[in-house]
């Protein structure tokens, strides 16, 4: 593996947690291939979204459904005071061939709404296709280490 692409693809995830922090949602939706989706199963076992119950798992109509609920002017829950930051870590690229990059990171996002603070951490793993225009996320599925905790409320956006 080269140097290069280690770099090129820690670059794309940071890039990435810049999207979701600045609230650019389109741009973050537009990173996924055509037939991407974003998984986040209940538990690490879970080895496909299909036929299976997720905490998330949306291809990028829904993902464009989600950025419209919370663009909406009446989408109370993002008022006021609602911001997130993540730190993507420990990038790993476990396997490379000429087209496609599966990769391995920790993350840690803190979510502050209103006068609350939420801490979610865990996994990512992304199979990123190489394309004329950059990488593109094909799978990206989230390993949250706190799952099945308790929540006062649902997550809104994208971990």
């Amino acid at each position: 593996m080269a140097k290069n692409t280690q770099h090129e693809v820690e670059q794309f995830l940071y890039q990435q947690a810049e999207f979701l922090d600045g609230k650019h949602w389109q741009p973050y939706i537009d990173l996924f291939t055509q037939d991407g989706v974003y998984w986040m199963p209940p538990e690490p076992s879970y080895q496909t979204w299909e036929g299976q119950v997720a905490i998330f798992a949306e291809d990028k109509n829904l993902m464009t459904v989600r950025m419209k609920r919370l663009l909406h002017p009446d989408a109370w829950s993002q008022r006021p005071l609602w911001e997130t930051n993540h730190v993507v870590s420990n990038v790993i690229i476990e396997k490379q061939t000429r087209d496609e990059i599966v990769v391995r990171s920790r993350f840690h996002m803190l979510e502050l709404r209103r006068d609350d603070v939420r801490h979610f951490a865990g996994a990512y793993r992304h199979e990123l296709r190489k394309t004329k225009n950059g990488y593109r996320i094909k799978l990206q599925r989230v390993d949250m280490a706190n799952a099945q905790a308790a929540y006062e409320y649902v997550l809104q956006a994208w971990v």
